[in-house]
């Protein structure tokens, strides 16, 4: 393996930035494009820290440790990380069974998994993920925010929320009647001002301005809302410290699966970004290095008091459109927060919690993609079953099992359709190399290798794998009379695996019993390759290799001159 090509998919793209040359020119878009993202994610970072569970300065440390991080080390120019809304089922789980401790284990092996994954060169493997799951867990997260909002969207009074969907609608159903005025109408001014603003200024930072309407109505006319500093109390305004809490790592076997999600979904969603910003941008991400830098910035961000962290298509796209340039536009965003959480602290305290469950709203509406999601709908069969499946299990029971369950779904309904479009025909077409468009010259040739009495062929088209290897047994049980020569013809068969080979030598073995001489015709390489490797030739040594149709038919009809004897051939003879 050549070690600095393999390096050199993990160089940062600020170092290849500065090696092609930065000026002050840039620095000046990249500070204005991070200042915006910084406006946009200040009040999602809370919001998205309080329905994980946690307090909001928690997404603060997060988006600052881990939104710096992301920028200075991963893989595309103009990626922007940091909390994000497909956590918040898996981190809420998380911390009410085990504990903010347990958090921080699960994102800490996150993290190495992530970093492992990249390492091993697995981020291309990420674009073979089955569509229809993506729409299913995302839609699934969607659900499970909304209904995660309810409580402080309309000010119920209970003290907390059931983690599992249908307790938390039951308990929801229960203290409906201690909806708050007050609440709803914070809630409902923070919706009209971020679709209004959408709609007639949708380059204006709606989520903020939505925040201080909202708080500016709340204080301007003393309204009952329960806010950031009544719940939570005063924000921190220091820089964020190593924070590390007590971690429960006898329990590392019981978190794994929650690691391996947050790891699954910080891989998907932070490569999916750098594929839109590539889009974008016109650019070219490095997924191998995005998956070691979302790593290493996941320990970071854990190591600091924070939630795990991925790439921010939104706040990517806000990025690009701002003028981001390089990912210093990403470390200046960081720097912006830091700023406003060291200045603005005491301010934030008063900011109503309807507000942030506004915001909310809004980001799970935008997560649906409910067109998307409507159009999966009018896909085959199966993936309509695998899009279904992921969405109720991701709302109803759990997202690491919908992911799960998701990908084993489409991955046994991808083999069934494999294993369907394999033909096992009978007949003989005209040659191995020729579909002659010429109906009667395709007849006059059929006639011409007309099969002779005592021969029989069957045709394999497509992949001779374990989902279709079976459906040789029942070859031979087709013939009343068996016949002399069998003539096994795999021109149209591009690979055969293991459970193939298994399946043919099972069909050497009973033609060999009941005095049948099995010839094999047209192997491609890859069969080939793999019939050799494993010594099938030299274990069946009666099977005989034709290296097409033609000379089949020629070695059947000396065959049947000598009685159902010849040399035998092996595989890759021809």
């Amino acid at each position: 393996m050549d070690t600095r090509r393999y390096l050199r998919q993990f160089e940062p793209k600020l170092l290849t930035t500065l090696r092609e040359g930065y000026g002050w020119g840039d620095l000046r878009a990249d500070a204005v494009a991070g200042l915006t993202v910084a406006i946009v994610a200040l009040p999602l970072a809370m919001a998205l820290a309080i329905a994980s569970g946690t307090g909001p300065e928690k997404g603060l440390y997060t988006a600052i440790i881990a939104g710096f991080l992301i920028s200075a080390l991963g893989g595309s120019r103009v990626q922007i990380g940091g909390p994000t809304a497909a956590f918040i089922p898996v981190v809420f789980v998380v911390i009410e069974r085990f504990g903010f401790g347990g958090l921080v284990l699960c994102t800490l092996l996150a993290g190495l998994m992530l970093i492992a994954a990249g390492l091993l060169r697995l981020g291309t493997l990420m674009k073979y993920m089955p569509q229809p799951v993506t729409p299913g867990f995302t839609a699934g997260i969607a659900v499970s925010i909304f209904s995660s909002q309810v409580k402080d969207a309309l000010g119920l009074r209970m003290e907390s929320v059931p983690a599992e969907f249908v307790p938390r609608w039951t308990a929801y159903a229960q203290h409906i009647a201690t909806t708050q005025p007050a609440a709803v109408a914070l809630t409902v001014l923070g919706l009209v001002v971020i679709f209004g603003l959408r709609r007639w200024k949708p380059n204006w930072p709606g989520f903020l301005i939505a925040l201080l309407a909202c708080t500016g109505a709340c204080l301007a006319f003393a309204l009952p809302a329960e806010t950031i500093g009544s719940r939570f109390g005063a924000l921190p305004s220091a820089l964020p410290a190593f924070d590390f809490p007590h971690i429960p790592f006898e329990r590392t076997l019981e978190l794994l699966p929650s690691s391996f999600t947050i790891a699954f979904l910080a891989g998907v969603e932070s490569l999916l970004s750098a594929v839109v910003a590539d889009g974008m941008t016109g650019g070219r991400h490095r997924s191998n290095g995005e998956l070691v830098a979302q790593g290493v910035a996941n320990v970071g961000s854990a190591l600091f008091g924070g939630l795990p962290a991925t790439g921010a298509i939104a706040r990517t796209a806000t990025n690009i459109r701002a003028g981001g340039r390089s990912p210093m536009a990403g470390m200046l965003h960081a720097g912006f927060l830091l700023l406003f959480m060291l200045a603005l602290a005491p301010l934030m305290r008063y900011v109503p919690l309807p507000a942030l469950s506004a915001v909310l709203l809004v980001v799970a509406w935008n997560m649906s993609e409910y067109q998307h999601f409507r159009h999966t709908l009018s896909a085959p069969w199966g993936d309509r079953l695998v899009l279904l499946l992921t969405f109720g299990l991701t709302v109803f029971f759990d997202l690491t099992v919908a992911i799960q369950a998701g990908l084993v779904t489409a991955t046994l309904i991808f083999m069934y359709r494999m294993a369907e479009s394999v033909e096992i025909s009978s007949g003989v077409r005209a040659t191995d190399d020729d579909l002659y468009a010429d109906p009667q010259r395709a007849a006059d040739e059929s006639q011409r290798l007309r099969l002779p009495k005592g021969v029989e062929a069957f045709q394999i088209s497509g992949p001779l794998f374990f989902g279709a290897a079976n459906r040789l047994d029942s070859l031979l049980d087709q013939f009343v009379d068996p016949p002399k020569v069998f003539i096994l013809r795999m021109r149209l068969v591009p690979i055969v695996d293991a459970s193939g080979v298994h399946a043919l030598a099972n069909l050497a073995r009973r033609c060999a019993r009941r005095g049948i001489v099995l010839v094999v015709s047209g192997l491609q390489p890859q069969p080939n390759r793999v019939l050799a490797d494993m010594d099938f030739g030299a274990m069946h040594a009666q099977v005989h290799f034709v290296s097409n149709f033609d000379r089949a038919l020629q070695m059947a009809a000396s065959l049947l001159e000598d009685g159902g004897h010849a040399p035998a051939t092996r595989a890759g003879a021809e």
